[in-house]
């Protein structure tokens, strides 16, 4: 997959794995921002993507932002095949006062997800044993 830094930012590093063994890419802030509580704020990443046909990028929050009052208000993202733009995280903060997200600070993970194509049709979609009720219709 074809990444690109926008030129005002020359040494962002690609999105990369914690670890061997993690699910995401995680994505780093271009600039320094302060998040204000109740606003949402669009932190750049100072990269455009394009993913391959048939797929699209999925943008999910970190839980260690979360453990610290800040969350992403549009969770999972999601960034279609065909968009080009600067990929950009809403992050809103949620305690008293303010948080400062800085430069190449972790603000988001991506993953590319396979893109099934599917059609819609009108039928019957009940079947016997078939759950129904949602919000929590598995507890008792």
């Amino acid at each position: 997959m074809f990444v690109e830094r926008l030129p005002e930012f020359p040494h962002l590093p690609l999105p990369a794995r914690a670890t061997d063994g993690s699910a995401c890419f995680d994505l780093a802030a271009a600039e320094a921002v302060v998040l204000t509580r109740g606003e949402v704020t669009l932190v750049r990443t100072g990269l455009t993507m394009r993913c391959p046909a048939g797929t699209f990028l999925e943008v999910r929050p970190r839980s260690g932002l979360s453990s610290r009052g800040v969350l992403m208000a549009n969770a999972p993202g999601t960034i279609d095949h065909d968009y080009a733009g600067e990929i950009r995280v809403p992050l809103t903060y949620l305690l008293d006062g303010s948080y400062r997200v800085e430069a190449g600070d972790r603000i988001g993970q991506i993953r590319l997800v396979e893109d099934r194509p599917t059609r819609f049709r009108f039928g019957r979609v009940r079947w016997a044993g078939g759950r129904s009720g949602g919000f929590g219709s598995t507890g008792r």
